[in-house]
């Protein structure tokens, strides 16, 4: 690599790095307040919640290191563009299929590394994250539950009272507990029940012991109770299905004939191909005027550009998932047409103005 290539890469990774480090604070700082206001410290306490918050980080990197990409190559060729230095460059015999060359430089080892986070990482920290949200959601979850008191949902219209709860052994004593269902109602009454330590396979549960089950029919006299010595209770939420497909191996999804996921896998596999793609595409809006007012235009136009992309990303992802579409790489074909013309029009012009 000689002196120009490392000067320009420089100009890229240097954007890049300062502005992957404020959007990781600043959904750190997110996450931070939404679980602090939905009371998750008070439920898992603050080692578990610090550990929630870097899980969903490491999520979010897949997301995260393409737009810093985009953004730095923005920055970083607009400057150059901006001090007349791209000009310079050109006059002395670097063309632009040389600057792309460089930014690919970059934008290949980038595009690898958000390949691995969202092959590899993403994977584990779903599955990670998936028992720790399903621990602080669960609405039976004997963390969260004080002695003596009576608890509601207005979401599940659920009432829950315990009467006493054993710190040292994770279990709550005397339990009361209600649920409407459509055109009836449920009603649990346990001498003690005790949190289930689950993994991503299973389903969140919890153990009752010594009780009664009531099921009160709002239509008909059709009213039953059973008394058990033990019964499990599962807890999940609708969240389920897409926290396994996500938690998934990559290996466990290649030979999936399930919709939903495979569309999870050609997302994984995508992500390189995204970065890449989305750093071509921030070279062209370097191509301006040196003017202030043309360069804010530039900035609100890649901002769009980018917010296109996404939704139609998930658009793809979306159609697959309902069978509309085979796959989604309809999109990333289509970016690149796309690329390859502009990239061809910027270079006859360039050359009709020499």
């Amino acid at each position: 690599m000689n002196i120009i290539e490392r000067y320009i890469s420089r100009e890229l990774i240097i954007p890049f790095i300062v502005v992957i480090t404020i959007l990781v604070g600043l959904f750190i700082s997110f996450s931070s307040a939404r679980f602090l206001a939905g009371a998750v410290t008070e439920t898992l306490g603050l080692p578990a919640m610090i550990k929630l918050v870097l899980l969903k980080t490491l999520i979010a990197l897949e997301v995260l290191v393409p737009i810093a990409l985009y953004v730095a190559v923005i920055i970083g060729l607009g400057r150059l563009s901006k001090d007349q230095e791209i000009n310079v460059l050109r006059a002395t015999g670097v063309s632009s299929y040389r600057i792309i060359y460089i930014v690919l430089l970059v934008a290949i080892p980038v595009g690898i590394i958000s390949g691995l986070l969202s092959t590899y990482v993403r994977p584990w920290a779903y599955a990670e994250s998936y028992i720790l949200d399903a621990q602080a959601e669960a609405e039976l979850n004997t963390n969260r539950f004080q002695a003596g008191r009576f608890y509601g949902s207005e979401g599940s219209g659920r009432v829950i009272y315990i009467q006493g709860k054993d710190e040292t052994n994770k279990r709550i004593e005397s339990i009361f507990h209600y649920i409407r269902k459509g055109d009836s109602s449920e009603i649990i009454i346990a001498n003690e029940a005790q949190q289930q330590q689950f993994t991503v396979q299973q389903r969140p549960h919890i153990q009752l012991n010594e009780g009664y089950l009531y099921q009160l029919s709002h239509a008909a006299a059709k009213d039953s109770f059973i008394k058990f010595e033990k019964m499990t209770y599962f807890t999940d939420s609708d969240s389920v299905i897409n926290y396994r497909r996500k938690a998934a191996s990559t290996v466990q999804l290649w030979d999936s004939d399930n919709p939903r996921e495979i569309a999870e896998l050609q997302w994984r596999l995508s992500r390189p191909i995204a970065t890449i793609l989305l750093a071509l595409i921030a070279v062209l809006f370097t191509h301006t005027s040196p003017r202030q007012d043309k360069r804010d235009s530039v900035y609100i136009i890649a901002a769009m550009v980018f917010a296109i992309y996404y939704n139609l990303s998930g658009l793809a992802q979306t159609w697959v998932e309902q069978g509309v579409v085979s796959s989604i790489w309809w999109l990333y074909l289509l970016m690149f047409i796309i690329v390859g013309l502009l990239f061809s029009e910027s270079l006859r012009t360039r050359l009709s103005r020499q």
